[in-house]
């Protein structure tokens, strides 16, 4: 028995031993050398090009050096597991993360390619170049001929200053890239996250996905997550999932976009397009000045079952939102159906200050084509003075794109105007106005149910409410900090005891 009981010790002691560490791969652009072992900080590598075709383990860690620059492309691969992802990260003292500048004529700086249970962070992307190319992006996360790519995280990474084209058409550019696909193996991403991030000065666009949009091939990427980021002057489209199915976008803050794009461009700050099941909540886009288009939010074609609630949208050219179908989209699109919009604020959006391609156009809400069964209740729309005569003051549009609107449901919404304003439903058909709330001088005003007095009630409440503009209405408003931002989002609790108590008891 004592004999078995020391064999079994022995057994235990030799699986222990041969059990291998993951490895620890270190970075030093100043003191290292490639030459060196590159498995602790004295003996660190010094170049990207030493890491080429290193494919990372479970457990494994690439990390680099604080304060340092590294040069080049970074293309990397990594399988982990839910125990042990693989983590590529920043060591060392210092405030400033690890840079890594892609060359000049690179479509990326930094590429993840068929990985699972992977986390990036804490790095800082930068890819100029010499001059604009068009689908050049910074941080490129791809998933080809690979099945599903599990669990990737994006954490505390800055992509900025990304040259890339501004026209969509050429093929743009953009902070993040996600492409999924492939010709002999259907791929896509399951549960990826993006979270922390700073996306800066990057034409054209913040994140952007390239996936399967067909609904003849449908194979959509599950279970994505775009939380707590920071995207600034980007011109063109903020937060674009594309190809997924059950999005969850929230407490992003889309903020200063500059007035750069060419007139043909068309641009909004947080939308789905081909997806289905997508939430966008506790978001703000402000300051976007897209030629065409330039609303906060927007539920896009080939999209099922959009839910945009709890957002902040202010001083946009456009809108507050955009709910659209192209009517005339091949059998690769499901239309727009079941889109719902609630519980959002807008304060002084519509300030498009030039003309677009219908002329000067900026409608609070826009319903293009014929989208199916949309819902839009319990939204405050505040539209301030306009900042010029010739600036739309229109408060809703739903006009064609190869087609018109169906069953739309305008439900207790407040609609505020501080100057004349209109309504402009075209031959949209079934249009739903129950409990609504009209307060300044409309045309064509879709009717109301209520009597004057209540009107007047109404009329004190919004009033005190909307005092100079904003301050009321930030009462119904909460607010975090991003990246030393402020982000402001619409409170739950208060904005739908506000609206119990002005609609269902009165």
């Amino acid at each position: 028995m004592k004999i078995i009981k020391n064999l079994f010790i022995i057994a235990s002691l030799c699986i222990v031993g041969c059990t291998s560490v993951p490895p620890i791969y270190y970075l030093d652009a100043t003191n290292g050398d490639d030459t060196n072992s590159g498995l602790s900080a004295d003996h660190a590598w010094k170049t990207l090009k030493r890491i080429e075709n290193l494919s990372l383990e479970k457990g494994a860690k690439l990390l680099f050096k604080r304060g340092e620059t590294f040069r080049g492309e970074l293309r990397i691969t990594g399988k982990g597991n839910a125990q042990t992802p693989v983590v590529i990260d920043a060591y060392g003292e210092g405030k400033q993360n690890p840079r890594i500048i892609g060359n000049d004529s690179s479509m990326y700086a930094v590429c993840i390619s068929n990985a699972d249970y992977l986390t990036i962070q804490n790095l800082e992307i930068i890819n100029t170049g010499e001059k604009a190319l068009a689908g050049r992006t910074g941080l490129k996360v791809e998933c080809v001929d690979y099945g599903v790519s599990h669990n990737i995280r994006i954490n505390n990474i800055t992509v900025r200053d990304v040259n890339g084209s501004l026209v969509k058409e050429e093929g743009g550019g953009s902070g993040i890239l996600i492409v999924n696909g492939g010709d002999s193996i259907r791929s896509r991403f399951d549960s990826l996250t993006i979270e922390n991030c700073h996306i800066l000065r990057c034409a054209r666009n913040a994140m952007i996905w390239d996936g399967y949009y067909d609904r003849k091939n449908w194979y959509p990427n599950t279970h994505t997550i775009i939380r707590n980021n920071l995207i600034e002057e980007v011109p063109g489209d903020g937060i674009v999932p594309i190809g997924c199915d059950s999005t969850l976008i929230e407490y992003n803050l889309m903020c200063n976009s500059p007035d750069t794009l060419p007139m043909t461009e068309a641009a909004a700050g947080i939308w789905p397009w081909s997806c289905d099941n997508t939430i966008i909540q506790y978001n703000e886009v402000c300051h976007h000045k897209a030629p065409w288009d330039a609303q906060g939010f927007d539920s896009d074609y080939n999209c099922q079952n959009t839910l945009i609630q709890y957002n902040y949208s202010h001083d946009n050219y456009g809108g507050m939102v955009l709910i659209c179908n192209n009517g005339d989209a091949e059998d690769y699109s499901c239309g727009n159906i079941g889109s719902i919009v609630r519980y959002n604020i807008s304060i002084g959006d519509g300030i498009r200050p030039k003309k677009t391609r219908q002329g000067m156009f900026s409608p609070s809400i826009h319903i293009a084509g014929p989208v199916k069964r949309t819902l839009i209740e319990r939204n405050i729309v505040h539209a301030n003075p306009k900042p010029d005569i010739v600036t739309d003051r229109t408060m809703i549009t739903s006009d064609s794109w190869e087609g018109y609107a169906d069953s739309t449901c305008f439900r207790q919404n407040i609609f505020y105007a501080a100057e004349p304003s209109r309504f402009d439903f075209t031959s949209s058909t079934h249009n739903i106005f129950e409990q609504n709330a009209y307060i300044g001088e409309f045309k064509n005003l879709p009717g109301n149910t209520y009597s004057p007095e209540i009107e007047n009630i109404y009329k004190e409440k919004i009033l005190n409410l909307s005092a100079d503009g904003h301050k009321g209405l930030y009462t119904l408003m909460d607010s975090i900090t991003i990246k030393g931002h402020t982000l402001h989002y619409v409170k739950p609790t208060s904005i739908e005891t506000f609206f119990n108590t002005l609609f269902i008891k009165n």
